[in-house]
C-alpha cells in the first residue's frame, strides 16, 4: 500500500509547517533532543509507555510573540482542540485520491474551526508565546506534528471540546508494527514530498 501512496502523492505540492526562507527545504526542519518519530516514551501517571507517532518541531526564529504554524497542504479540518498545552488540530487531506490526516499539537492561537478548508500558505496556529510557556512549561517550546495513514478514531465533543470530534492513536502504540500501521515517519513524508 506504502509505494501505491507514493506513486499516487508524488506530484502533490507540500510545504513545510513552519515560517522560514525556503519551505520546501527539510534541513530548516530542526526536532527536539526527544522528538524523534517511534523514538520510546516512558510510562507516566495516565499515560502508558508508548511510540512516539510523531515528530517534535523546534521553534525556527527567536519570535516567542506569534510564530506560525501552517498546514503542510491543502485540506479540510475536522477536529479542534483548544485548551491548554495539548491544543490540537486534525486535518483531513486528499492527495490524488489518497487520504492523508495531519495533527499539529502543543499549540497556541488557533486561528481554524471544523470544517474550514486550508492551504499550506496561510497559518492555522502558533508556538506558544512566552507566558504560556511559563504557564504551561517550557518543555512545549515545540509543536507535535503527525501524519497518519489510517482515519483518525472519531470522538464524541464535549462541553469542554465542542469541535473535538476525532482523536488520534498516539497512546495505542505499543509496537513497531502498531506504528507503521497507523502512521508514517513526518520527516519521511516531508522528504519525499516537499
Amino acid at each position: 500500500m506504502t509505494n501505491l501512496f507514493l506513486v499516487f502523492i508524488s506530484s502533490i505540492y507540500l510545504l513545510l509547517p513552519i515560517n522560514s526562507s525556503n519551505r520546501n527545504d527539510i534541513s530548516s526542519i530542526q526536532l527536539t533532543k526527544i522528538g524523534n518519530f517511534g523514538e520510546w516514551r516512558k510510562e507516566r501517571p495516565g499515560v502508558p509507555a508508548h511510540h512516539h507517532t510523531g515528530i517534535d518541531i523546534m521553534r525556527p526564529t527567536k519570535n516567542y510573540e506569534n510564530e506560525p504554524i501552517f498546514p503542510i497542504a491543502n485540506g479540510k479540518v475536522i477536529s479542534v482542540r483548544t485548551d491548554g498545552p495539548y491544543a490540537q488540530i486534525i486535518i483531513e487531506h486528499w492527495l490524488n485520491g489518497i487520504t492523508v490526516w495531519t495533527l499539529y499539537e502543543h499549540i497556541a492561537g488557533v486561528r481554524v474551526s471544523v470544517n474550514d478548508n486550508v492551504t499550506p500558505q496561510k497559518p492555522i496556529a502558533r508556538f506558544m508565546n512566552r507566558n504560556e510557556l511559563d504557564k504551561y512549561g517550557w518543555q512545549f517550546d515545540h509543536f507535535h506534528l503527525e501524519v497518519m495513514k489510517v482515519k483518525p478514531q472519531q470522538i464524541k465533543p464535549t462541553l469542554k471540546h465542542p469541535e473535538r470530534f476525532f482523536n488520534a492513536y498516539s497512546l495505542v502504540c505499543f509496537t513497531s508494527n502498531d506504528l507503521n500501521r497507523y502512521y508514517f515517519d513526518p520527516l519521511d513524508f516531508l522528504k519525499e514530498h516537499v
